[in-house]
């Protein structure tokens, strides 16, 4: 089940015993164990019935105990452990969930791991538990994430802006969403989020990021792609060059994708690219400067220079360095 799925099960008053949540992105385990706590128990229930725990402070016997006690004046018994993964030993939990109380629900928040589900706790916990995995995004994935966000908020955004968000804030969701409820509060009632509003208020460049650079390189503007690459290898901890290349990675794939279309009306490119619609000329007008062989060799480029960051056949050149020389070889 996804988060949206869960927090709508719960609304509708469908609980699991076990919610056992791990999972490297701890944003939805930490939404969802939230809305628990929140949501399930009156105010005057949780008192008796609500218990909060620390995996670093306990055992998994003391578990087993919240667990095992009947709820006082209420329907439900609520046991959240917090931080499970430095539980010793949580496979012994299993004495538990052969033998579940009902009217326990006991939330299990195992955050930056997961379960090897082949094995027989896995196995099992899979049949007797709720088990989600909130999974990290890929970096290609968050200016979509953004934009779905605040579309849920009934907010809009650039798509300009996202990009610059999502290039400037990383992938940890936690930090995205902190920052996109500060914007909201700022734009209010005008419920649209500009790259302007994003430069002044975040402090990111609407002139050096990387939706300026691969609108640069799309339109093969050799001035303006190395003067971005340029800005970009001399900051490099605001601009890694492992997350540009993998942003680059992304916008000549979709070019690929592009040439692959049959139909190639705006809307059906803006569905397949994941785009808007605004944008679908930008990329029409790349892929006339890219044809698909030259995309090949630049995927090859990719790789090769992804690799020389790494050490390979590489022992001395900077990442600003690399950046440099592949971008001459995309625009030449």
């Amino acid at each position: 089940m996804n988060y949206k799925e869960i927090i709508s099960e719960i609304k509708n008053k469908n609980f699991h015993p076990v919610y056992f949540l791990m999972g490297e992105e701890p944003f939805y385990i930490d939404k969802i164990t939230d809305y628990i706590s929140k949501n399930i128990l009156l105010p005057e229930e949780k008192e008796f019935n609500q218990t909060i725990l620390y995996g670093k402070d306990i055992e998994v016997a003391q578990i087993i105990a919240e667990a095992k006690q009947f709820p006082f004046g209420a329907e439900k018994r609520v046991v959240i452990i917090k931080e499970a993964q430095n539980i010793k030993n949580i496979e012994e939990l299993e004495v538990y969930t052969d033998n579940l109380l009902p009217s326990t629900i006991l939330v299990i928040c195992y955050k930056y791991k997961k379960l090897d589900k082949r094995k027989k706790f896995g196995k099992n916990l899979s049949k007797k538990a709720l088990l989600f995995e909130s999974k990290k995004l890929y970096d290609n994935q968050v200016p979509y994430w953004i934009v779905n966000y605040l579309s849920e908020k009934e907010f809009q955004i650039e798509e300009k802006a996202a990009f610059m968000l999502a290039e400037f804030l990383g992938n940890q969701l936690s930090n995205i969403s902190n920052e996109l409820d500060k914007l909201i509060l700022i734009v209010k009632n005008d419920k649209k989020i500009t790259a302007e509003i994003v430069e002044k208020n975040i402090g990111i460049s609407k002139d050096y990021n990387i939706f300026e650079f691969q609108q640069a390189l799309g339109k093969k503007d050799i001035l303006s792609s190395n003067r971005i690459a340029n800005h970009f290898a001399t900051n490099p901890k605001n601009h890694p060059f492992v997350v540009t290349l993998g942003m680059l990675f992304s916008y000549f794939q979709k070019l690929m994708t592009y040439h692959s279309l049959k139909d190639k009306s705006k809307a059906n490119v803006a569905s397949v690219l994941k785009i808007n619609p605004f944008f679908v000329q930008q990329y029409s007008s790349a892929a006339r400067n890219y044809s698909q062989t030259k995309l090949f060799n630049i995927f090859s480029f990719l790789k090769q220079y992804d690799l020389k960051s790494k050490g390979v056949n590489n022992s001395s050149t900077k990442d600003g360095d690399l950046l440099k020389e592949l971008v001459y070889k995309i625009l030449h």
